[in-house]
């Protein structure tokens, strides 16, 4: 089997290219948290919403999908534990589980081991197959963003669907579109 072959062959994800060891998990890992942490800090106010637009969920998928299910779930994990700590990497520099958007990071958890398995199974290597992997991600963060967000605030769960919801469908849609040409590039350009 030819070298462009095995990188290919489903069962690996980007991060199964470097070479395996204990410091590079633990540091894909750590790396991912902090990405996230980042990508959380662009945010733009949403109107009659306390979820804020950020880059949060853009890089979280990212990361899922890249690491895999495993270190996807462990990063995703360390950045929870580390805001729930105290670390203001929340969106807008936020912290603590005793905010209106916390369901909104247990769904990254979640949607990070689920788009790393898909990835696992090759779902990264098409454009058409990375948009239904994004787009199952982005499912998952509002199946547990949305809900938290209503009783958090009190809201009625139609509103809390305009508010946490409706508001990011067409910022989510170009999400996966960015996705749909950056990881089926990485894998060509891995190839090669």
């Amino acid at each position: 089997m030819s070298t462009a072959a095995a990188v290919a062959r489903p069962g690996k994800v980007l991060a199964d290219l470097l070479p395996a060891s204990r410091a590079k998990d633990i540091t894909l890992v750590v790396g991912g948290a902090v990405l996230t942490g980042i990508a959380a800090q662009i945010a733009i106010p949403v109107p009659g919403s306390p979820v804020p637009v950020t880059g949060q969920t853009f890089a979280a998928l990212l990361v899922g999908t890249a690491l895999g299910a495993r270190r996807g779930f462990l990063s995703l994990a360390l950045y929870a534990l580390a805001g729930m700590a105290g670390m203001p990497w929340f969106a807008e520099g936020g912290s603590g589980y005793a905010t209106a958007s916390f369901g909104y990071v247990i769904g990254l958890m979640l949607a990070a081991t689920a788009v790393g398995a898909l990835a696992r199974r090759g779902d990264d290597r098409s454009v058409w197959r990375t948009a239904r992997a994004f787009l199952i991600g982005e499912a998952i963060v509002y199946a547990v963003g949305v809900p938290y967000l209503a009783l958090s605030t009190g809201m009625s769960l139609g509103a809390a669907l305009a508010a946490g919801l409706t508001p990011f469908l067409i910022g989510d849609a170009l999400k996966a579109v960015l996705a749909m040409g950056a990881l089926p590039a990485a894998w060509k350009l891995a190839d090669k």
